[in-house]
């Protein structure tokens, strides 16, 4: 009983290939190890030497789940190269394209992935088996997302419309129309999704967190705005770098994340709920508050009813978005290439998601950095199992190793994500 290897090999309900290993010795956790073994991808690599116009489309093949969240940071980042504010009709409709991204992948985590953990299933195909109308209304809520993303992006799938000062096309008013009464069906799902998970059973498991993310003066963080941390830090996206840094570690192909001064810290959708309760609308924050959540939550296994709330928000607020939608008189600004070096950062569904990038005077990509959030989670997530561990060592093996797999699926980590770069010294 005092000395136990907790093992899980094979990562589930995950996207991208990670196992687990925690080792206790005479009633202590030694060690937590989550290792990532998926190989790198290079994407830093890829960019080298491509021109500037290239980096959303190349970026975006990063993650299927969340292309989008790429695709702006990288925008974000060339236009802060160059010197380009695009106008409130692009940034707005660009908004809208990233609301479509949270819905389905928001639906898809708690759903397919989250929701089994609570309800007792190995995977969402028993929960369909059992449950065949709960899977349905998540495809359903998540189609709207996907519809929203082929609409405003071009494709549902790594979109093709974004481009560096705007769009390649933007839709006609008429095409946004009819997914409004859709938009309204999904946000009253989303409501009644957010008093169902409220209603399951969580382990009385609070922390303290660093939580770290976007802030904006007047909206809940999608895209740009300043960077805020729960100790205090507020600082422009340009000192990103000053304040955090990545680390090689032996056992994981995915660099950690940690903030200089300070150690691991946390992003993602309790760190955006903690630092912008009061962004969100009143409907989201009325919703949190019937299913008596916020605006402080340190519970990570609570992280599904906040995701909820953000389901919410973000279905509201593509309602709001269309309702007030006009087609800017261009698609896009034009742009003349020149150096600089640019950052941006955006709010993916797992966390804030910064690009750096140095471009020539002739428009070529000479060197690009990439902190998804996953590698920015993975130091928290391992505190996280040693701190379950620790306090709930007493429980069966079975049941034990099933919520230290849960406790990574919290983060809903985009392992694919991580594992873009590898820091490599021959001598």
């Amino acid at each position: 009983m005092n000395n136990r290897v907790i093992r899980v090999d094979q990562l589930a309900r995950v996207e991208g290939e990670g196992s687990l290993i925690v080792k206790v010795n005479d009633g202590k956790v030694m060690d937590v190890k989550l290792r990532i073994f998926e190989p790198p991808r290079f994407f830093e690599a890829f960019l080298r030497g491509r021109k500037f116009t290239e980096a959303p489309d190349i970026t975006a093949r990063i993650c299927g789940i969340c292309p989008v969240a790429y695709q702006m940071s990288s925008v974000l980042a060339m236009e802060d190269a160059m010197g380009l504010t695009v106008d409130d009709q692009i940034r707005q409709l660009r908004r809208l394209l990233y609301c479509g991204e949270w819905i389905e992948s928001h639906v898809l985590h708690m759903y397919m992935l989250h929701a089994p953990d609570f309800l007792g299933y190995e995977d969402a195909l028993l929960l369909a088996k059992d449950k065949p109308e709960l899977v349905a209304r998540a495809l359903k809520m998540k189609k709207i997302g996907n519809d929203v993303m082929n609409i405003v992006g071009g494709r549902e799938i790594h979109p093709v419309n974004v481009r560096v000062g705007g769009f390649y096309r933007v839709p006609r008013k008429e095409e946004l129309e009819p997914l409004v009464e859709r938009l309204k069906w999904g946000l009253d799902q989303a409501i009644d999704t957010a008093k169902l998970v409220s209603t399951f059973d969580f382990p009385d498991f609070e922390t303290d967190y660093e939580f770290v993310s976007l802030r904006h003066p007047e909206e809940y963080p999608l895209m740009g705005g300043r960077i805020v941390t729960s100790s205090g830090l507020d600082i422009s996206i340009r000192e990103y770098e000053f304040h955090f840094e990545e680390r090689h570690v032996p056992h994981s192909n995915a660099l950690h994340g940690l903030e200089r001064g300070h150690g691991r810290y946390s992003v993602g959708p309790l760190a955006r709920f903690n630092l912008n309760f009061d962004r969100l609308s009143p409907l989201a924050r009325q919703v949190a508050g019937d299913v008596k959540i916020g605006p402080v939550v340190k519970n990570p296994f609570k992280s599904i009813i906040v995701r909820a709330i953000e389901t919410v928000y973000a279905y509201e607020e593509a309602l709001r978005i269309i309702h007030a939608y006009e087609p800017p008189a261009s698609p896009s600004h034009a742009l003349t290439a020149s150096a600089g070096i640019g950052c941006g950062a955006s709010e993916a569904p797992r966390g804030m998601l910064y690009h750096r990038y140095r471009v020539t005077d002739d428009g070529l990509i000479r060197d690009a950095k990439i902190v998804p959030p996953t590698a920015q989670n993975q130091p928290t997530i391992e505190e996280d199992v040693r701190l379950f561990v620790t306090k709930f060592a007493g429980l069966p093996r079975e049941e034990l190793t099933w919520k230290c797999e849960q406790a990574v699926r919290n983060y809903d980590p985009c392992i694919s994500c991580a594992t873009h770069y590898v820091q490599l010294e021959i001598t």
